[in-house]
């Protein structure tokens, strides 16, 4: 590439995602690139990355920057940040997407599996969100997804103790940033999907379990990704996007009609809900 298109992709807009590598990451940066976006892919797996970053240049002509990073480590985001520094690259859209669950009752991991988790699930998005927003605000345009979860709205459940804890705190940190910003450019949103086609479950180990649930309660990262899309964007901004129907109803129920909400969740939740 010559240094004159390089300065070119340099130039344009940028976003950054977490958990690039897979499921609604992957699908961000698909449909991020089909809208202009230059993309930072940032994970764990070099691999995965570097296929994702062939087909974004291959489908959409996008050029991407890789970026291997474990967000368990505490020096992970301020790393970073420093690659985007050196790369001379702003970013526009930042999406918070890095996650996992970790399954079981809260005794059972060692103490050290808690702190990874807090790290990557919260530390690192306060983080990465800290050290990226004020250089929207000076440009007076950005958008912050944090890829939060319906568990964090619904009736809390035994087991999977700090998932939906971790996803509460993100919508109230999305809320309460999106109204700091609200005059001078930046989006700030909290996506909170319900199940969702992905690796996620491969991960944690509850595949089999959750495979028990009923097809209605599926979502498909596309169309997750495309509401996200759309209300970004959309004249009329809401902080917090709940995709699929389903879950709106659900989260309707949890505010209006709290008790039946609680019972349907808990009896789901003995479906993909590790307890031991």
């Amino acid at each position: 590439m010559t240094r004159e298109n390089m300065q070119t992709v340099q130039s344009g807009r940028w976003a950054l995602v977490t958990g690039a590598s897979a499921g609604i990451g992957a699908e961000f940066c698909r449909q991020l690139a089909a809208q202009g976006y230059q993309l930072v892919l940032v994970a764990r797996r070099e691999d995965k990355l570097k296929a994702i970053a062939d087909e974004l240049r291959e489908s959409f002509g996008a050029h991407s920057l890789v970026i291997v990073a474990d967000l368990s480590e505490k020096n992970a985001s301020e790393a970073i940040v420093e690659r985007l520094a050196q790369e001379h690259i702003d970013i526009e859209f930042l999406v918070n997407n890095a996650g996992y669950g970790l399954p079981g009752s809260f005794h059972v991991p060692g103490w050290q599996e808690h702190e990874d988790f807090i790290q990557v699930l919260l530390t690192a998005v306060c983080e990465l969100t800290w050290r990226l927003l004020p250089g929207m605000r000076e440009r007076g345009r950005g958008y912050i997804v944090n890829v939060a979860s319906v568990a964090g709205l619904v009736s809390p459940t035994a087991g999977h103790t700090l998932y939906g804890a971790t996803k509460s705190f993100l919508i109230r940190f999305s809320q309460s940033l999106a109204l700091e910003n609200a005059e001078s450019g930046v989006r700030v949103c909290a996506l909170c999907p319900g199940f969702t086609y992905s690796e996620f479950h491969d991960v944690n180990g509850t595949r089999e379990m959750v495979s028990q649930l009923p097809d209605f309660l599926w979502l498909q990262a596309k169309d997750v990704v495309a509401d996200t899309m759309r209300a970004m964007f959309a004249k009329k901004f809401k902080p917090v996007l709940i995709p699929g129907g389903q879950y709106k109803v659900i989260v309707f129920m949890e505010r209006y009609l709290p008790w039946l909400s609680a019972v349907f969740t808990r009896r789901a939740a003995r479906k993909f809900r590790v307890t031991d």
